[in-house]
């Protein structure tokens, strides 16, 4: 990477996350795929388009976008290990017209005005400085070009308000400060102060809620959770007891979610569409 000013995410998604997400991209997309119909649907690549995605992981939105036009599509993340798993999947679904590319979207240098669509499934919530990132960005896009976005919801709706109740009664939780998308849990209000301070407009942002796959059952959905980067060593420096009956508490919750085909949860995100004027 030529340059990069988010190094506590690049540290990250060059650490154990990346690689595990790496090497396990269809269990990432079995959580978050379920946002792919509203993606799309809120920024309609056009068979002529040329497409950025941001935080593009494992690649498989960007794999969505390259099937959809004939024009230039480009993958942007952080993450060595998973861009790699990305540029295999490309190749193995014979794709030639994507790109993907390691670095830092605050910073890095795009083509300006090149984009038609600009998407993203969380992957705007870490910027370090979200209007400069988003300034940025809009000037890779040509005018009238569109932004989606997914980001993270209130995890307090759907299914999770019991989920996250048992990990509070067990577990020293991190305090998410208020303030913008860098908080990683961002609100309507924040993301529209961010995008239209970055010059976009039509900002727009809808509730929407969908289904996801979190696990076989609630033991391997248990584990997947504790084994984010914040709660594994939250849950790690815990006394071997207190671990063990956080990870029984939240087993119990799980368990009313348990389906034949694994551990289904409702999941609250926010769709944010923008145009770059």
């Amino acid at each position: 990477m030529a340059s990069v000013v988010n190094a506590a995410q690049a540290e990250v998604w060059n650490g154990l996350d990346g690689t595990r997400y790496a090497e396990e991209p269809d269990r990432l997309d079995m959580v978050n795929g379920a946002f792919n119909a509203d993606l799309f649907a809120a920024a309609p690549v056009a068979p002529e388009y040329n497409v950025l995605d941001i935080g593009c992981g494992t690649g498989q939105t960007t794999r969505i976008a390259a099937k959809r036009t004939r024009g230039d599509v480009v993958g942007i993340d952080l993450s060595a290990a998973m861009l790699e798993t990305a540029r295999e999947k490309a190749r193995g679904e014979g794709l030639s017209n994507i790109e993907f590319v390691q670095g830092d979207a605050q910073v890095h240098e795009f083509p300006e005005g090149k984009f038609d669509v600009v998407l993203s499934r969380f992957g705007l919530m870490y910027f370090a400085d979200p209007v400069q990132a988003m300034s940025h960005i809009a000037r890779a896009m040509r005018p009238g070009a569109r932004l989606a976005a997914v980001c993270v919801g209130d995890h307090g709706k759907g299914d999770w308000g019991q989920v996250f109740a048992a990990m509070a009664a067990n577990l020293p939780m991190p305090e998410v400060p208020a303030g913008d998308m860098a908080d990683g849990f961002p609100t309507p209000d924040n993301i529209a102060r961010v995008l239209n301070d970055a010059g976009f407009t039509e900002v727009s942002n809808e509730e929407v809620v969908r289904t996801n796959v979190w696990g076989r059952d609630a033991e391997d959905a248990a584990d997947f959770l504790f084994s984010f980067e914040e709660g594994r060593q939250v849950f790690e420096a815990l006394d071997p007891e207190v671990r063990d009956r956080a990870r029984r508490g939240v087993i119990e919750a799980l368990r009313p979610f348990e389906r034949p085909d694994g551990v289904h949860m409702s999941t609250p995100a926010w769709l944010t569409t923008a145009v770059r004027p």
